[in-house]
């Protein structure tokens, strides 16, 4: 049975007053299972907390929309206390504690993408709340607290029992929260939108990588991750990940066409993408995009945490490398063709301006 590839909308799993969490499905985007990848959406409203919690997945986080504060606890470390706002990347490894906080009018809105091999649930997250009616507070007896955190009968029922909301609530306006701390953020967020390109090309588009170099943290993630901006009507170029990588990529605004191609030269996917898509595309798989006149932006992860890619097209394209004889040959053209060929393209890299 061939796997369903078309883009999927992420599906509110909870939440009320205070914010929503949305996740996809491995049952409606089953890429998600067959290639161990979760993905979800955290959105806050004006003084919504995400109470702490840890997952059974390594991800990297991506501010879509808004800012706030971000608490991360790593293993046997203090906690870090940051200012988060759109366009910031922060790789969350293995066993950290985060919590989030809104304390602006407008809704802050959290993008988490990553690893679940070791998860319970192959291609979803599973989060364990520290505290709220599903906290692990709830599931130990008043005995246990009493003797762990070394309290009386009275203190430890109020740990158990006073905070009945789950994953989110909404703080009151007057309730304290820690302000963030500007030296915090050295080594745990990097913002895409500010980052120098790694790629820029004129009238067509640009690129920013995250990967080891300017966020150590992705190499215990295991993943890097990219930010694209394509410019109205440009083009990507086709390509693969040359290093048996999975792309997941969600689309953060605009629109555009989609074509991907597999094994036996088969067109697998061609459709319209537009802002709030998930789509997944499967190992040494070629993808191309073509944005709408409005332009096209996608954040995606790479399950590797120093991605690299093979271009087909555009100056660095792999058919400048292979000598004129062979490509004669394979594609069965005169050297007159073969010439035109290779002659096209010769000053775009990956990303190609629109038709003049």
């Amino acid at each position: 049975m061939e796997l369903d590839l078309s883009p999927k909308l992420a599906k509110k799993v909870y939440g009320d007053d205070g914010g929503s969490y949305h996740a996809w499905c491995p049952n409606e985007l089953p890429m998600l299972r067959e290639g161990n990848i979760g993905a979800a959406k955290l959105a806050l409203e004006k003084n919504g907390f995400a109470l702490p919690r840890y997952s059974d997945s390594s991800k990297v986080a991506y501010v879509l929309q808004g800012a706030g504060v971000a608490g991360i606890i790593l293993p046997e470390s203090e906690e870090k206390v940051i200012a988060i706002k759109k366009g910031d990347a922060i790789a969350l490894p293995f066993g950290v504690i985060t919590w989030w906080y809104n304390k602006d009018d407008s809704e802050l809105v959290v993008l988490f993408m990553g690893d679940t091999s070791k998860a319970h649930k192959a291609g979803q997250f599973t989060d364990f709340f520290l505290t709220g009616a599903n906290g692990i507070f709830t599931g130990f007896t008043t005995d246990f607290v009493k003797r762990a955190w070394d309290v009386d009968d009275a203190t430890a029922k109020a740990l158990i029992g006073n905070q009945n909301g789950k994953g989110i609530v909404k703080l009151d306006a007057n309730v304290k929260m820690p302000e963030p701390k500007p030296d915090h953020r050295k080594g745990m967020a990097l913002n895409c939108e500010e980052a120098p390109l790694d790629t820029d090309i004129k009238n067509a588009g640009n690129v920013v990588l995250l990967n080891t170099k300017n966020l150590p943290l992705v190499g215990q993630v295991g993943m890097g991750a990219d930010l694209v901006r394509l410019e109205g009507n440009a083009m990507c170029s086709p390509g693969f990940s040359c290093d048996s990588a999975l792309q997941v990529t969600y689309i953060v605004k605009g629109s555009g066409r989609l074509q991907v191609v597999g094994v036996d030269g088969k067109r697998v996917l061609e459709t319209i993408v537009k802002a709030g898509n998930l789509l997944i595309v499967p190992r040494f798989f070629v993808v191309s995009k073509i944005a709408d006149p409005d332009g096209l932006s996608w954040f995606s992860i790479i399950t590797t945490p120093n991605p690299v890619f093979t271009h087909l097209a555009g100056s660095i394209g792999a058919w400048k490398a292979i000598s004129p004889e062979v490509l004669q040959a394979a594609f069965k053209v005169s050297a007159e063709t073969e010439k035109v060929f290779r002659s096209k393209r010769s000053n775009d890299a990956i990303f190609f301006p629109p038709p003049k």
